[in-house]
Formats: C-alpha cells, structure tokens, sequence
C-alpha cells in the first residue's frame, strides 16, 4: 500500500514473525495467548484491551481470522494491522521492536 511507513511495515512483519512461533505464515489463537503470557511486563489491563480490539465480535476467538480455518494469515495480520496502527504500535513497544516511542 502506497500510504504504508516503511517502518511500520518494518515493524508488522518483526510483530507477525514474533507471534508465529512455528513459521507456518499463520498465528494461531495459541500462539498469541503464548506470545502474550511471554511478556512478564504486560498488565492483565493491557492485555485484555489487546484481546477485546482482537476480538471485535466478542466471541473470544480472534476475529480477523476472515477465512475462517483457526488462523490469522499473514495477508490477514497486514490488513489487522493496517486498520489497527495505534494497537500495533502499542504492541511494537511492549515488544521493544520501536527504537523510539513517540
């Protein structure tokens, strides 16, 4: 996309690649549960806010999986992301992936 900052292409693709933990190209509702529990720092507060705009329908599943096979695809976390930016910069600094927070 032409409006995309290098750097937070940068940054979605250390996030995605950091969420799947077994380099299927797919995050799995477990491999972010696992992801998140990981990060000692982050407070249950912080988390729930990041799972309830995941979970946009409230069924406690993650809700940008749009094909429906248990999966968030790389294609799906871009659009995720694109959509989401002020949440993936959350998550890129829980992660230390931004070398500056602004």
């Amino acid at each position: 996309m032409a409006d995309d900052d290098p750097q937070d292409v940068a940054d979605r693709e250390r996030i995605f690649k950091h969420f799947d933990s077994d380099g299927d190209g797919q995050v799995s509702s477990q491999e972010l549960g696992d992801a998140l529990k990981a990060l000692g720092s982050v407070t249950p507060e912080e988390v729930q806010r990041m799972m309830a705009e995941i979970d946009t329908d409230g069924d406690g599943f993650i809700s940008h999986d749009t094909d429906g096979d248990g999966f968030i695809s790389h294609e799906e976390f871009i659009n995720f992301a694109r959509a989401n930016r002020g949440l993936v910069r959350d998550v890129a600094k829980i992660f230390g992936f931004l070398s500056s927070c602004s």
